[in-house]
């Protein structure tokens, strides 16, 4: 059981084949998304210069599963991340993508603690509501379908009625605007 708590080596050869050291046998990129999907945290490395190349092939297995259809992100995510490479919100996208993504695996309820948590050193920053409610956006589009959720999640929103899907989104993004001008003046 020790074994499966460290990451999974594999060495990239100058071939770039990929090695698996525990089995002593080549992989492919579906491979490594197995042992991911499987809960098992990977590390690959290049052999030569040692260099770790684990965020490169990580990224390059969500491009060819999003290539073959299986849409995770929606374009205008996508977009947006591009665009946080250009911006002063670049600095804060990690950690709220980071935070987003360890939300849906602690389940709705954790969800719903992290949301209203109190002393979050976050709420500080400026656009700081802004961001928690496209997260909470986020939250219900990822968590529409899945059982448990019942595809509403989380809202801060004290208006009780309940707004279109397409209203939120063009509020959203309209938020995040503001924020981009507001964090572009910082």
């Amino acid at each position: 059981m020790a074994e499966t708590a460290k990451p999974l080596l594999i060495k990239r050869y100058a071939s770039r084949r990929l090695y698996n050291t525990e089995t002593s046998d080549y992989v492919t990129l579906e491979d490594i998304a197995g042992f991911i999907r499987a809960g098992r945290e990977v590390q690959i490395v290049d052999l030569k210069s040692g260099d770790d190349l684990t965020r490169q092939y990580l990224l390059q297995i969500v491009a060819e599963h999003e290539s073959k259809g299986d849409t995770v992100l929606p374009t205008n995510v996508l977009t947006d991340l591009v665009r946080s490479y250009t911006t002063n919100i670049q600095s804060v996208v990690p950690q709220f993508l980071a935070a987003s993504f360890e939300m849906l695996r602690d389940g709705p309820t954790k969800v719903i603690e992290n949301m209203n948590a109190i002393p979050n050193p976050l709420t500080a920053m400026p656009g700081f509501d802004l961001m928690r409610k496209q997260q909470e956006a986020f939250m219900k589009t990822m968590m529409g379908g899945v059982p448990g959720w019942g595809g509403t999640g989380p809202s801060s929103d004290d208006s009780g009625g309940s707004q279109d899907p397409a209203e939120e989104l063009a509020e959203i993004k309209k938020q995040f605007a503001e924020l981009q001008k507001k964090l572009s003046k910082l």
